[in-house]
């Protein structure tokens, strides 16, 4: 129960994350100075919807880690545990995470001069700190700089891309009134900064899949999901690929039908997005669960704090007492 909401929250987190994190890149740098009020005035009662979500997503990821990392639900109310929990490195970051998210939140109700652009720099800044977290935190020293910062640019390709064809499709419509220059240079600069941000997603994933499982091939439960994702990614690439060199150069003979075509491919590579961001989810529960607890027998006299590493079917536990030491103060009441 706790693994399944804890996947549900991260889904919806890096969702809401990624396509606000489009939309303020459209408002502060994309678009033409001119468009960019008009987006924004689009964007922020989508927004403000997202970044709630992201708000009380990270604040309930912290308190379901702690749940994890204890008893289950009990630990997941307990100071004592978030304390424990801010203790750890995904703490030290996730913290962090939590206040960005909150501010970023006040910010789009507040809408300040150059919103978009503190929008950007705090929802960038969440994306770096995602980095810092999960399976991109299982190496130290020079690998695990080279990680973390592959995992980095891994996030900030795949919010432009994912996070960009939202408001790709509200551009496509702008183009059929008044706005129509603006909207299509637009478009055209997402088209060019789309090609790096789609080589960058596939070129940083499989540098992710060689630090984490050694090949980019794998026979682990693991493995075979990030085949799935793979084959996710693979078909949003041949949709970009028929969009960019296919149906835009209709457009112009073709008109209303071409544009058509667009906004239903555009909108199947969303849903393929979406499908391979919960892909990514599952990806995150490798099947490891590390858990610690402090056991105590009848007699013992040791304290036994206990560390457990269990893949569902082995179970590896760790004690600070050998066996002869735990028996010796047993008897040493008899």
């Amino acid at each position: 129960m706790l693994t399944g909401l804890y996947i549900t929250l991260r889904f919806g987190h890096f969702i809401s994350l990624m396509l606000a994190f489009g939309c303020v890149l459209y408002g502060a740098w994309w678009a033409p100075v001119p468009l960019r009020r008009v987006l924004m005035l689009r964007f922020y009662p989508l927004l403000r919807p997202l970044l709630l979500i992201g708000a009380i997503s990270t604040l309930a990821l912290y308190l379901l880690q702690g749940g994890m990392m204890g008893e289950g639900w009990t630990d997941v109310w307990r100071p004592a545990v978030w304390q424990a929990v801010a203790g750890t490195r995904f703490g030290g970051v996730w913290i962090w995470q939590i206040l960005l998210a909150w501010i970023a939140l006040a910010v789009v109700w507040i809408r300040p001069r150059h919103g978009a652009r503190q929008l950007v720099a705090l929802l960038a800044a969440q994306l770096l700190l995602s980095a810092g977290v999960g399976h991109a935190a299982m190496h130290d020293g020079l690998t695990g700089v080279l990680q973390r910062t592959n995992h980095a640019v891994h996030l900030f390709c795949v919010a432009s891309w994912f996070g960009g064809l939202l408001p790709f499709i509200y551009c496509l419509r702008l183009a059929q009134g008044r706005w129509r220059p603006a909207a299509v240079y637009t478009m055209a600069r997402f088209s060019r900064y789309g090609h790096l941000a789609v080589a960058g997603t596939i070129a940083s994933g499989a540098l992710n899949a060689l630090l984490i499982q050694g090949g980019l091939i794998g026979a682990s439960p693991w493995g075979r999901m990030l085949l799935i994702k793979c084959a996710l990614v693979a078909g949003m690439v041949v949709i970009a690929l028929v969009n960019r060199y296919v149906l835009v150069p209709r457009m112009s003979a073709s008109g209303s039908q071409a544009e058509s075509l667009i906004l239903r491919t555009t909108q199947a590579e969303i849903g393929l997005g979406a499908l391979a961001l919960l892909a990514d989810d599952g990806l995150s529960q490798p099947g490891i669960v590390v858990k610690t607890s402090s056991p105590k027998g009848e007699h013992e006299r040791l304290p036994n704090p206990t560390l457990a590493v269990t893949d569902g079917s082995v179970t590896v536990k760790f004690h600070p007492w050998s066996i002869e030491q735990i028996v010796a103060s047993e008897q040493a009441d008899t």
